[in-house]
């Protein structure tokens, strides 16, 4: 029976990753319609045609939207009583090699030092999994993140003395992405982690950009300045593939973690306009819901 249900596991979950390069979820389609409206130039309208056209054909020809399909990143909400909770991380595994032929996707994990690719999608504590477990809970949530090169090119992540305070964060992420953003592919999203060490910040930079478009920090001060942020960004009309247009972002997104009081650190990561995010919940009888691709069948 474990057998059984291993396979069914490994096969839902290639499925799904191969899905979520090939399909936008509806939250990253809506905003790109959105911000393609508001465009008044014909150059930025090609560009915003042009994606569109891509998402179409990926549909039709079904292939990844994208010919960079990332590193594999998962990040896992599992319950303690999940049946397959202890055989999570070797199926994801077998999930992305699966995944990797029947897509395809790019072969992109290079091992460190060896400077050899893998060919397969897998190596070195990748896919890279994080995890969280939620007690008394029988039902499993995976987030899938393809970080593509140009997406992660602008990430970074640094502790600022504390005199430069809110000022100091508003400060880097904006010299960042005025610098290096336009390689990541804009419209952007933006992910913004603040925290008392700089792998705190980084984590949490990397979460925000799992959270729907549209949603806010759950402080009020917080969600604030995720829109002075944007709003910001926004005014610099860096516009679809950096040729300029009205809009910079998609959105900007900030998770916070308590800090030390002489320390604050902040970290950057960035989403291209192919905002590659899937989210899909697996019960304990392996009945699978895609939350972020609404009535999508694998």
């Amino acid at each position: 029976m474990l057998n059984i249900q291993r396979a069914q596991f490994i096969d839902i979950m290639a499925k799904f990753t191969a899905y979520a390069g090939k399909h936008l979820p509806d939250d990253v389609v809506a905003k790109l319609e959105e911000l393609r409206a508001r465009e008044d130039t014909p150059m930025a309208r090609i560009f915003y045609d042009a994606m569109f056209a891509d998402l179409k054909m990926a549909d039709e020809l079904d292939r990844p939207c994208c010919q960079d399909t990332g590193i594999i990143q998962y990040f896992v909400q599992v319950g303690s009583r999940f049946p397959l909770i202890d055989e999570i991380e070797n199926c994801l595994r077998e999930a992305v090699k699966k995944a990797t032929v029947d897509a395809p996707l790019r072969h992109n994990v290079v091992e460190v030092f060896d400077e050899r690719n893998t060919g397969n999608n897998v190596g070195t504590r990748i896919p890279w999994i994080d995890w969280e477990v939620v007690p008394y809970n029988d039902e499993v949530k995976i987030y899938m993140y393809m970080a593509g090169g140009g997406c992660s090119l602008p990430g970074t992540a640094k502790v600022l003395m504390p005199l430069e305070g809110y000022e100091g964060v508003v400060k880097f992420v904006f010299d960042q992405i005025t610098s290096y953003g336009i390689n990541a592919c804009p419209p952007l999203l933006v992910g913004i982690g603040i925290a008392g060490s700089v792998e705190v910040a980084a984590k949490l930079s990397k979460k925000a950009l799992l959270r729907p478009l549209g949603t806010h920090n759950s402080n009020p001060r917080g969600a604030e300045l995720e829109s002075m942020i944007e709003n910001g960004l926004n005014q610099i009309k860096i516009g679809p593939g950096g040729i300029t247009g009205k809009s910079s972002v998609m959105g900007v997104h900030i998770e916070q973690a308590g800090r030390h009081p002489a320390t604050i650190a902040v970290g950057l990561s960035t989403g291209c306009w192919a905002h590659r995010r899937a989210l899909i919940k697996i019960n304990s009888k392996l009945e699978y819901e895609m939350l972020s691709h609404k009535g999508a069948i694998l």
